[in-house]
């Protein structure tokens, strides 16, 4: 492959363009910026709002593009051979400058939801895409004929595509209801990473796979790019037209002719790769990249064809990262390692100093990188995939210092080669063995450990002074729809028992649970467990332990010769003693009850779903479902015409989901089930006002609401008047486990929550905290007391000891009006119900505000404001 022009503008004394030799600034700097941050983000992600979206943005928005607007202008200019004086470094360097602007406005823009700063950047990105385009123009009207002007091409249709994809991203970041995200994201996604990215791709691969193979290029490469070029541009059309109009099979169509167009165009690659298979980092990586290339196409097909092209938001998460690792950062590591020693110059030997560096580890880093991004992939524990992520990082990290290092190595040798010393040439080291074996080593450790979380537990006794057989019995027992699948085993007497549990559930976690305590870890959809139960002597039963799951039916009947099935052993609800001393003060700091301040109109709220110990009543503990830690889950604040985007994640046990009242959304869109691991995004427009409740909705949803996953969404009536003082306050009932101590805190008591037999009642989630911690006021001040009853059984009534309720709202209107002479005793409101109560206190004192459905005051519903002058 010949060299590329000196951007510059010099000229050798033949009259041939001088190839651009040397480091420039703003060619090879801004990639490896973009990678840095990338990696940084990577590192901080649960730290970072929007890490997902931030993560795909650097590498392709930011490395990529940057990488697909030099190389293009590098091998246009080698094509076509076009005087330098058409796009010189300094006009270069303008459009280079003018794409990193726009650049680091997008990234800061959407996550800032500061859309004006989004849209100034996309129009920036778009005006030097836009730029690059016309002058590519400008060398092929120029160019003498010649082979490969089709490269030249694939280059300017591309750069037609990106302010396209851009609109959709601008679009996008407007934050539209579904089912427009959804369609909107499927032809922002198809058209920035197969047109603008794809097409850029596919046009150097024509003349650069056989020049990184170091080998002869198939006789058909220039008239099947030829050929596909219209394939391509005839698929993201309608890629794009059908995802707009929602017609799912017609986007899944179009993604299927994009594949079928990279497998016509990819039959140049395959005589090369015959000839010269890969020997180095190169081109082993970008022949990697295009497989998880093809692989995100499939997947993408299917799961729009399935789940529609409207849920394509809910759809991408993994997609998004085969494209944004198995295909971007392979590609431009793979193109970079090839390309930046070259361009580097000076001749063969300064250009093997380079790669020296570069090629270091290279068999350990594509491994770590392709096993690790599969075992990512597969229905593994969230913590077999973080570790095998996190080897996916470090082998792309280490790309940065070794391409420094290679750089500082090419450098070095070529000052040396122009003063007369001698530059050591070093062989190309075969591929190591020895780096596939550690690789490998690794990757079986990851899935180790996931045996070791997956695997069987400890084997049970249940023998009873049964005599063994010697015998065995396996049993597969299937657990979905609540129930377990058979429901019963006959077992002769003295047969050890296998029991090989597999969960077919669609969405729901469970697991096996025997009496002497073996069991099997909780299995996700698709997971499977083996049980040990050793040899059982009498008939017994086994349970799964997610909350709820026994009451529901989930109950496995051993049955051992002809006896009959043996009674589950009686549970002993005695709990601690916890009602008298409630004066006692509480361990932990009482939940902030003020009311958070509202900004702007799109609210982007993540929210993690865990399990957490926590203080419910003062020395009294349990072991809590929680978005973010805290019960009840954070408050949410907005006006009528609001936008939320809501991401949750599930980083607990078992399947969770959620359900929030201040939207409209048709509930198998949303509020399906999140597996252990899984993130959700769910959108919606407040188009009313009130105090909603959000809520986990997987069944039994009485026990996950009372276990503490419930949260409030305040949407302001218009024209509310200010006060000097709002808090919200939420109703909740506690049911405590035997252990309420902070060591063994146990789990909710779904025993107690079907009987509805709460043993505490509580405001914002832990019983008479604010009597040691009172809400404060002073004399005069109005203030606005929003609450919700979040239940899940009893109502609530409340009130204020010494004031009457100046003026009442409920349920989205006024219940008794400001200004009136009539007042109010309570503030009713059913489970999941709210509203607020305004008042003024006249005169300084400790004003307890109760539940005056007394009881539930007594349980722990009861709190104190103390007014001052």
């Amino acid at each position: 492959m010949a060299p590329a022009p000196d951007p510059r503008g010099l000229t050798t004394p033949a009259g041939r363009p001088q190839q651009a030799r040397g480091t420039w600034g703003l060619r090879d700097r801004p990639g490896v910026l973009w990678l840095v941050l990338a990696v940084l983000v990577a590192l901080a992600h649960p730290f970072v709002p929007d890490a997902v979206w931030l993560l795909t943005h650097l590498v392709l928005l930011g490395a990529l593009t940057h990488s697909a607007m030099v190389w293009s202008t590098h091998f246009a200019a080698t094509i076509l051979k076009s005087p330098p004086t058409i796009d010189d470094r300094r006009v270069q360097s303008r459009r280079l400058l003018l794409l990193l602007a726009g650049t680091a406005m997008v990234v800061v823009g959407v996550p800032s939801t500061w859309w004006p700063l989004t849209l100034v950047g996309a129009v920036t990105v778009s005006t030097a895409v836009g730029w690059h385009a016309v002058q590519l123009v400008r060398r092929l009207r120029r160019a003498l004929p010649g082979r490969f002007r089709v490269t030249v091409r694939f280059y300017i249709a591309a750069a037609a595509c990106l302010p396209v994809g851009a609109t959709f991203g601008v679009l996008l970041a407007r934050q539209p209801a579904d089912p427009w995200h959804g369609r909107l994201l499927a032809a922002h996604v198809a058209t920035m990473a197969l047109g603008w990215l794809g097409l850029t791709m596919t046009g150097t691969l024509v003349t650069l796979w056989p020049t990184m193979l170091r080998t002869r290029m198939d006789d058909r490469a220039e008239r099947l790019a030829r050929q596909s070029l219209p394939v391509f541009l005839t698929a993201l059309v309608v890629i794009d037209t059908t995802a707009l109009l929602g017609l799912s099979a017609g986007t899944a169509a179009g993604l299927v002719l994009w594949l079928a167009g990279l497998a016509w165009w990819g039959r140049a690659l395959v005589s090369p790769l015959r000839r010269r298979p890969p020997r180095e980092l190169g081109p082993a990586s970008v022949g990697l990249a295009l497989l998880w290339l093809a692989g995100g196409l499939v997947a993408a097909a299917v799961t729009v064809a399935v789940r529609g092209v409207g849920d394509f938001g809910d759809l991408t998460g993994r997609i998004a990262a085969v494209v944004a690792a198995g295909f971007g950062l392979q590609l431009l590591t793979g193109a970079l390692s090839h390309l930046v020693p070259s361009v580097l110059g000076g001749g063969p030997s300064v250009v093997r100093a380079g790669q020296r560096w570069l090629e270091k580890g290279a068999v350990l880093r594509l491994t770590l990188v392709n096993g690790g991004l599969v075992v990512c992939l597969l229905p593994v524990p969230s913590g077999v995939r973080v570790v095998a992520s996190t080897l996916v990082l470090l082998a792309f990290a280490a790309f940065v210092p070794l391409m420094l290092r290679g750089i500082r190595a090419a450098v070095a040798a070529r000052r040396a080669l122009v003063a007369g010393e001698p530059v050591e040439t070093p062989e190309r080291a075969p591929w190591s063995l020895g780096q596939l074996a550690a690789a490998t080593s690794m990757l079986a450790l990851v899935v180790a450990v996931a045996g070791a979380l997956a695997g069987p537990a400890a084997s049970s006794d249940l023998a009873a002074g049964a005599t063994p057989t010697g015998e065995t019995t396996t049993v597969r027992v299937e657990a979905h729809d609540m129930a377990f699948h058979p429901a019963t085993i006959d077992l002769p007497a003295g047969n050890r028992l296998v029991i090989e549990l597999v969960n077919t559930d669609d969405e729901d976690t469970h697991d096996l649970v025997l009496p002497d305590g073996a069991h099997t870890p909780r299995l996700a959809p698709g997971d499977a467990a083996t049980l040990d139960a050793g040899v059982v002597g009498s008939s017994t039963e086994g349970w799964c332990s997610v909350v709820g799951h026994r009451r529901m039916g989930m109950v496995l009947t051993i049955r051992v010769g002809s006896s009959a099935p043996a009674a589950a052993p009686a549970a002993d609800h005695e709990h601690m003693a916890h009602g008298s001393d409630h004066d006692a003060a509480a361990t932990s700091p009482a939940y902030d009850a003020s009311l958070p301040p509202v900004s702007g109109r799109v609210h982007r709220v993540y929210l993690t779903i865990d399990e957490t110990v926590l203080e419910v009543a003062p020395g009294v503990w349990q072991q809590r479902w929680t978005f973010d830690g805290q019960v009840p889950g954070p408050v949410l604040h907005g006006r009528v015409g609001d936008r939320f985007v809501v991401t949750v994640h599930n980083a607990a046990q078992m399947t969770h989901s959620i359900d929030f009242h201040a939207g409209e959304r048709a509930p198998d869109r949303v509020m399906r089930a999140i597996p252990p691991g899984g993130t959700l995004v769910y959108r919606f427009t407040a188009r009313r006002a009130g105090i909603w409740m959000y809520h986990c909705s997987t069944m039994p949803m009485s026990s996950h609401i009372a276990a503490g996953l419930a949260g409030a969404v305040v949407i302001e009536p218009p024209g509310l008047a200010p006060v000097d003082h709002e808090w919200v306050l939420v109703g909740s009932e506690t049911f405590l486990g035997d252990d309420t101590s902070w060591e063994g805190a146990d789990e909710v008591d779904d025993t107690a929550v079907a009987a509805e037999q709460p043993d505490l009642v509580a405001f914002n989630g832990r019983a008479f905290q604010y009597d040691t911690a009172p809400l404060r006021a002073r004399v005069g001040e109005s203030v606005r007391m929003w609450v919700l009853d979040a239940g899940p059984n009893r109502a609530m009534a409340f009130h204020v000891v010494g004031e009457q309720l100046e003026s009442t709202w409920s349920e989205g209107a006024w219940t008794l009006r400001p200004g009136t002479s009539g007042g109010a005793q309570v503030l009713p409101l059913l489970p999941a119900q709210g509203g607020f109560a305004e008042l003024t206190f006249d005169e300084p004192g400790r004003y307890p505000f109760v539940n005056h459905v007394m009881v539930d005051a007594e349980r722990g519903q009861h709190g104190v404001v103390e007014v001052t002058r």
